[in-house]
């Protein structure tokens, strides 16, 4: 008997700016028996009208926000394009949420960044109040009556949080369907899901799916691998804002991220190695395989593999049939 396939999803960041390498990526992903596909939205293309694309070509897996910040939508759009989606994907769609961070919200949408974690759940609460059929609740006076969707509810449609810092992860324990943290030290991972637990028990819930994003650099040419995982590496850590440095110093890997900026291009410096472990998905299938496992060991029920922006479609092919749960050949 054949041992059924372990859960796995993939992701795509929202540098990959190529709308035919993300359609061709959701219908390979299907084929090769991943269970969701996640595309985030950053400044570039509009994630749900993608997703919509995805829909109408996929019959089987899941598609869903990997993620939308809460900035550029209000909680009515946002519930209205997540009902609309699951509508047109017959029930397959997933909701990703996040904070964003201060240069998508003031940088693209005008918003200013304050209380980021209150407006996540703020946003998420009343998202799920309108797809359960509720009317707005106001957050203001006024003499309009509010409003519910015109649409039948959704109530179970599941809602994901991108979520790192500690309050964070308590609010998804208090309101998601699932805890999707990206560039989380395994490690890391255990503190994360007792917080996770900590919000669910306070409100009563059920815990929320450990599903982290993982960084995928695997590839059977080492140079290969060795330079995509040095390129998460110096992207995320020194010209992403600091959040991720504060997540990794929070982790006690400070003097690994402090010689990040020393690196060369393609180079991961000695005093880096630890992040190669901590948080990618590094080298040929057989080692990405078992840090995969060790993942798994240590508490992801739904990994995300999230693949490289701007790679040559034939390495991202290889690397999903790598880590493929049901391995598929790649069409000529």
């Amino acid at each position: 008997m054949t041992a059924p396939a372990r859960r796995l999803a993939v992701g795509v960041t929202p540098m990959e700016t190529r709308p035919d390498v993300v359609l061709h990526l959701a219908d390979r992903a299907e084929e090769l028996g991943y269970e969701a596909f996640l595309l985030a939205e950053g400044w570039a293309h509009d994630a749900p009208v993608l997703l919509a694309a995805i829909a109408t070509r996929t019959r089987r897996i899941r598609l869903g926000t990997g993620v939308l910040n809460v900035w550029g939508r209000s909680p009515a759009h946002l519930a209205m394009l997540a009902s609309s989606l699951d509508t047109l994907s017959g029930g397959r769609f997933v909701l990703g949420l996040g904070a964003g961070s201060p240069q998508l919200a003031e940088g693209l949408h005008d918003e200013p960044f304050t209380a980021p974690v209150a407006r996540l759940g703020a946003v998420t609460r009343q998202v799920r109040a309108l797809l359960a059929g509720e009317r707005v609740t106001p957050s203001r006076p006024g003499g309009q009556r509010p409003l519910r969707l015109a649409v039948p509810p959704r109530p179970r449609l599941p809602v994901h949080l991108a979520a790192l810092g500690p309050e964070a992860v308590r609010l998804a324990g208090e309101v998601a369907d699932a805890w999707y943290p990206f560039l989380l030290p395994r490690s890391g991972l255990a503190a994360g899901r007792a917080l996770l637990r900590e919000g669910a028990a306070g409100a009563g819930r059920p815990v929320p799916l450990v599903s982290p994003g993982i960084p995928v650099a695997v590839a059977d040419d080492p140079a290969v691998a060795r330079a995509t995982a040095s390129w998460w590496l110096t992207t995320y850590l020194t010209a992403m804002g600091p959040l991720y440095p504060r997540t990794m110093r929070r982790a006690g890997l400070g003097t690994a991220v402090d010689a990040v900026p020393a690196a060369r291009p393609g180079e991961v410096p000695a005093g880096a190695e630890v992040l190669v472990d901590e948080l990618l998905l590094h080298g040929d299938a057989g080692s990405a395989a078992a840090t995969l496992d060790a993942w798994r060991g240590a508490g992801a029920e739904l990994p995300v593999v999230v693949l490289p922006p701007g790679r040559p479609v034939a390495e991202l092919d290889a690397a999903l049939e790598a880590l493929s749960p049901r391995r598929v050949p790649v069409p000529a």
